[in-house]
């Protein structure tokens, strides 16, 4: 077993969704994970992870993704059909169900699944759905628009690029994410994932630090692209991409109309305790429970920091 840990604000919710989803990622891409939070320093708390092998578990979950190939899961034969029962696949019926548009009379494919295949001869593939989620559990889909969970992932994981040119033909990067993170500061990005920030263009909306609402910066970035790129809107694409793998199989708790509480823990857990412990439920082991509020920047929702609830 190989262990790390890394750096974490609990008051960041996407922080702490993050971690979830880097103990979801090393149980699938190494197996036997288990992760916790490590306060007993009040100003260095850190979460803990280990997984099978000898390879620094954030490390070998961060390479995957920096070479990962981001595939939309679509439909067989969506386009064009009018029906939302004609052509549903298999493995996704009921959440498939949901990118018919019922006003407009066809598929969008905002909310479509991805599928993660590993790059470098690498055998991994990995499917996450939560924007498209049609189970029983509340969806917690922050943003909103034209944006498809595949272009934002792309942007999280290779950097949004502009259009090619040229002289460059692959676009050139006008966002870095994590495969440029990686390049240009490997120490940096293994030892402190979560504080490697940078100016973002789409986003989930997961990390805390790039809220923002029109009233707050006297703009829209998303009205103003040109004002967008000079300023940016910095956040950590590294929390953007985990804290939304971390909620595929958990969600924090409402407890009032865009009032949310999740939870943490501090004894070594795997995937399947985790997930209830983010939820706040107790599960015998030591937990804090923070609370949360989602405000709304136009049509989208947006993480804010959070306060700890009292013993």
């Amino acid at each position: 077993m190989a262990e790390a840990s890394i750096p974490v604000d609990l008051f960041n919710p996407g922080q702490v969704f993050a971690c979830l989803g880097f103990l979801e990622a090393a149980d699938v891409l190494l197996g036997d994970a288990e992760g916790a939070f490590d306060w007993s320093d009040p100003g260095s708390t850190r979460f803990l992870l280990r997984a099978v092998g000898d390879l620094n578990p954030v490390k070998a979950v961060l390479s995957f993704l920096a070479s990962a190939v981001v595939v939309e899961l679509e439909p067989t034969g969506w386009k064009g059909t009018t029906r939302p029962d004609s052509f549903l696949t298999e493995m996704f019926p009921s959440r498939l169900r949901e990118h018919f548009d019922n006003q407009e009379k066809k598929w969008t494919r905002t909310r479509f699944p991805i599928r993660l295949s590993g790059g470098n001869g690498e055998a991994q593939n990995v499917e996450l759905c939560n924007w498209s989620d049609g189970s029983s559990r509340p969806l917690f889909k922050l943003y909103s628009g034209n944006r498809s969970a595949s272009g934002i992932s792309r942007d999280m994981l290779h950097g949004k690029r502009a259009k090619p040119t040229k002289t460059c033909p692959a676009g050139k990067i006008e966002n870095q994410g994590v495969s440029q993170l990686l390049e240009a500061r490997d120490c940096e990005i293994i030892s402190d994932p979560f504080n490697q920030t940078c100016s973002l263009g789409g986003r989930f909306n997961f990390d805390a630090r790039g809220a923002w609402t029109a009233l707050d910066v006297g703009f829209s970035p998303d009205r103003q692209q040109k004002v967008s790129r000079i300023d940016g809107v910095a956040a950590s694409p590294v929390v953007e991409f985990f804290a939304a793998w971390g909620v595929e199989n958990a969600r924090p708790k409402e407890i009032a109309i865009r009032r949310m509480r999740y939870g943490v823990w501090a004894e070594m857990l795997p995937p399947m305790l985790a997930r209830p412990a983010l939820a706040a439920i107790s599960i015998g082991v030591r937990l804090r429970t923070f609370v949360f509020s989602l405000e709304l920047s136009g049509k989208n929702k947006v993480v804010t920091h959070s306060t700890e609830e009292s013993m």
